[in-house]
């Protein structure tokens, strides 16, 4: 019969871990403590992921932006301080002459606009995005669709608003498309809502924009082919970096500006703050591994320790136990019993603290009723939790059972 199942044997188990009691807390703390700060920091962490991951919600990973802006070094026979604009004639040379280069497309901007439905106002910007923009900062729809090819070459009248817009727009709630809101003075076919809700914007939020196709922006503001920003994204293997660099010469010839002038033509490279943040969590995650890791193991020495106490303090019952009848096998059983009790009893308290408290992370990482962050650990973590638990118990408790294993009996009478 397994010696799990005899009711005798584990009273016997639960009154000697009792008998120190002090110990016995002290030691279950430890590792208690250990997988309450693993777990919880590994969860921790998951969660701090997802709200890092939230501020570049939508955006490419591989992406970068470019936009003009004021000369800084004469050159050409112009001064400092010009100023000059992209066309959509720029986007064509960039394609064709900077190879890294997989998406290139534009964007024209009004960064104060008046969006007016019934007698509700807000003050939004608004963007002329084109189709192939949608795979450099994709929409995260909750109704309707994004902007296709035939509302840009059609210069349909149709939008997609960001949440701000929606929420300032249409307080009652419920689906807006198939709706008109008017934008400074020109009305428009709501035919999409965006609920991104990313904190790094390129000019404006997305959840304070009005998106429209760039052609019927080119009439509705006379901009013609003016480019406010250009959005690249790099072919895979490629970084966007040499993809950036290369565009900025590209526009340099073209529009008469100093090679070595970066100011003239800024650029944002996405993919350096990606990696970045990538690289900073790796850290987080090894930290943590570690630190949880070294407390376990700490109190896993305690299990050691004490146990090897509790032999040394139960050298007489040992030998006892060994005069009557009671095999080294079942002495071993015994040690490792009570080590494996010890610990994984104590582990599981862990377990139950740290759901709790990441539970309580996730109730203030909820807005208006939507988790923000995941803090919880998955099933199979915590499956591993008690499996290693478990493992954990058996090597604190060997050396213990390896030391009760050699008492003799009359080594025993002797220290008595």
């Amino acid at each position: 019969m397994n010696r799990w199942f005899d009711i005798d044997y584990l009273k016997e188990l639960l009154d000697t871990l009792t008998r120190n009691r002090s110990r016995t807390i002290l030691t279950g703390f430890g590792v208690f403590w250990g997988v309450f700060m693993l777990l919880a920091l590994t969860g921790g962490a998951h969660g701090l992921k997802e709200l890092l991951a939230a501020n570049f919600e939508g955006f490419a990973s591989n992406s970068g932006f470019i936009v003009a802006d004021q000369t800084s070094k004469a050159y050409g026979g112009y001064q400092r301080g010009r100023t000059w604009t992209m066309d959509l004639s720029d986007i064509e040379a960039i394609r064709a002459q900077v190879p890294e280069a997989d998406i290139v497309a534009p964007v024209a901007a009004k960064w104060s606009a008046t969006a007016l439905k019934g007698e509700q106002t807000y003050s939004a910007s608004v963007k002329g995005v084109t189709p192939p923009y949608y795979d450099i900062e994709s929409p995260k729809l909750k109704y309707g669709r994004k902007l296709n090819e035939m509302d840009e070459h059609s210069k349909n009248k149709v939008c997609v608003i960001g949440k701000r817009v929606y929420d300032n727009l249409f307080p009652e709630g419920g689906n807006p498309c198939g709706q008109f809101i008017r934008v400074d003075g020109v009305e428009y076919l709501i035919v999409g809502m965006d609920i991104s809700a990313g904190n790094i914007s390129i000019g404006a939020s997305a959840d304070r924009t009005v998106n429209i196709p760039f052609s019927v922006f080119a009439g509705v503001y006379g901009r013609g082919d003016e480019v406010e920003l250009i959005g690249i994204t790099a072919k895979p293997g490629a970084k966007v970096k040499d993809a950036l660099e290369k565009a900025r010469l590209v526009l340099a010839r073209r529009h008469t500006l100093s090679p070595d002038d970066k100011q003239a033509v800024e650029s944002f490279n996405a993919e350096a703050i990606f990696t970045l943040m990538d690289n900073l969590l790796r850290g987080v995650d090894i930290l943590i591994l570690l630190v949880g890791l070294g407390t376990i193991l700490a109190g896993a020495i305690g299990v050691s320790n004490i146990m090897m106490v509790t032999v040394k303090e139960r050298t007489t019952e040992i030998g006892i136990r060994r005069a009557i009848g009671a095999t080294p096998r079942m002495i071993l059983g015994q040690i490792m019993h009570e080590s494996m009790i010890l610990t994984v009893g104590a582990g599981l308290l862990g377990l139950v603290f740290s759901v709790l408290v990441l539970s309580g992370a996730e109730l203030a990482a909820t807005k208006d009723g939507v988790l923000t962050a995941h803090f919880q650990i998955g099933f199979w973590a915590a499956v591993a939790s008690v499996a290693g638990l478990a493992a954990l118990g058996v090597l604190a408790g060997l050396a213990p059972a390896m030391r009760a294993m050699r008492i003799k009996p009359v080594d025993a009478m002797r220290d008595e």
